[in-house]
């Protein structure tokens, strides 16, 4: 059996990154940005205002003078004279500042009348300016190619003026559950059946990855079910399929592909939940075979699905990230599989973070998982730990799963 770390290489160096795209900057949120973001302008475009107040010389606001009020700048309204000595303008936020002053007078330290305003307290030149490219320059690299990017992004981007940004194309991935026993939710449950969640939960995986999911119709038992399913999927980046990976007389994921054309990678990972993983191409297009187990099949996404939708999208980063925590009870010694507890996450009076693992880890209990906050990772052969050990953990919040 292939390690995990092993099996997830073999699957990132099979994929490469999708082709670019053009699309409109309020369409990009959530894409892989393809090319650099470059400042076309720079920002602020000049000095600016960071109050409301008078631009003024320092050197003439001594505490009693009076300036003569020559003009105003409002935002978006320069003033297009030149202030001379004993001389003021008023201004707002986001006001360029005039040429010939070098400080501002904020409104509340200032009297205004007659034309003249009087300074309570003498301003210190550059204070509440903003700089000319305080932000940013034009020219200036805001952005790296393999980003996903965010809400702050798109908003630098805006800034930066740019209405369009090269992305990578969104994967278009189709997802297949298999089993005489499943049927979708809502749908008519055959005798003995249960209710189908993987194809949902993993579209719901893809769909915050950025990708496109399509639900196949459930593929029964049956070698007939699976007949021109490499026509059904041409087109897709990736099928994965759920179910049907072990080696039961009903587990016809890899026999009845067979004919299809489907060659296998590889099969079985030292893993719990999870060891009945399938890699491998069917014709042109890669395929993915979690296990039926939702636990499993949703914990296989995490460590395998989700990277492997990275590196098609073009990210930097592809491997799960794991962050540092204690343990919150006693760890038993572990096996020969690499191991994935449901736990739940917390930080204690020192603010480390401590996992806890749920006392139940059935790979059949989806309630474990929806209410778990991440994953434990125990190595193959790992020692007994005792509370309050190191260990390491994915966040799954952070994830978005």
């Amino acid at each position: 059996m292939l390690s995990v770390e092993a099996a997830r290489a073999k699957i990132l160096a099979a994929l490469s990154p999708l082709p670019a795209e053009v699309v409109a900057l309020h369409e990009a949120a959530g894409r892989v940005l393809a090319s650099a973001v470059v400042a076309r302008l720079t920002q602020p475009p000049a000095d600016v205002s960071a109050m409301d107040g008078y631009a003024l010389r320092a050197a003439d606001a001594v505490p009693g003078a009076a300036l003569a009020v020559i003009g105003a700048a409002p935002a978006g309204h320069p003033f297009a004279g030149t202030v001379g000595p004993g001389q003021a303008v008023r201004i707002f936020t986001g006001g360029f500042i005039p040429a010939g002053t070098d400080a501002l007078l904020l409104q509340e330290d200032a009297e205004e009348a007659d034309g003249h305003v009087m300074a309570r307290e003498q301003p210190r030149a550059g204070r509440w300016v903003r700089p000319a490219g305080l932000d940013f320059s034009a020219g200036d690299t805001l952005l790296a190619p393999g980003r996903r990017l965010t809400a702050r992004d798109i908003g630098l981007a805006a800034a930066a003026n740019h209405p369009w940004l090269a992305v990578r194309r969104a994967a278009r991935i189709a997802i297949l559950a298999t089993g005489d026993e499943i049927a979708l939710p809502g749908e008519p449950l055959p005798p003995g059946g249960i209710v189908s969640s993987n194809a949902h939960a993993l579209a719901a995986v893809c769909r915050a990855m950025g990708a496109v999911p399509s639900i196949l119709p459930i593929a029964a038992d049956t070698a007939d079910a699976f007949a021109g399913m490499a026509e059904t999927v041409r087109g897709h980046d990736l099928l994965v399929t759920t179910g049907g990976a072990s080696v039961g007389a009903h587990d016809l994921v890899q026999s009845a592909l067979a004919p299809e054309g489907f060659e296998r990678g590889f099969w079985r990972i030292a893993m719990r939940p999870g060891k009945p993983l399938i890699w491998g191409r069917l014709g042109s297009v890669p395929l993915l075979g979690l296990p039926g187990n939702p636990v499993s099949a949703l914990v296989c996404a995490v460590l395998f699905l989700m990277p492997a939708l990275r590196r098609m999208g073009g990210e930097a980063a592809t491997d799960p990230v794991f962050q540092p925590a204690i343990a919150g009870v006693d760890l038993a010694e572990n096996d020969g599989r690499e191991d994935y507890l449901r736990c739940a996450l917390a930080r204690d009076d020192a603010g480390r973070l401590v996992a806890t693992p749920a006392a139940k880890q059935d790979s059949s209990m989806l309630r474990t998982l929806a209410g778990a906050d991440g994953l434990l990772r125990r190595a193959v052969r790992a020692p007994a730990l005792a509370a309050g050990a190191a260990v390491e953990v994915i966040d799954l919040g952070a994830l978005g799963v």
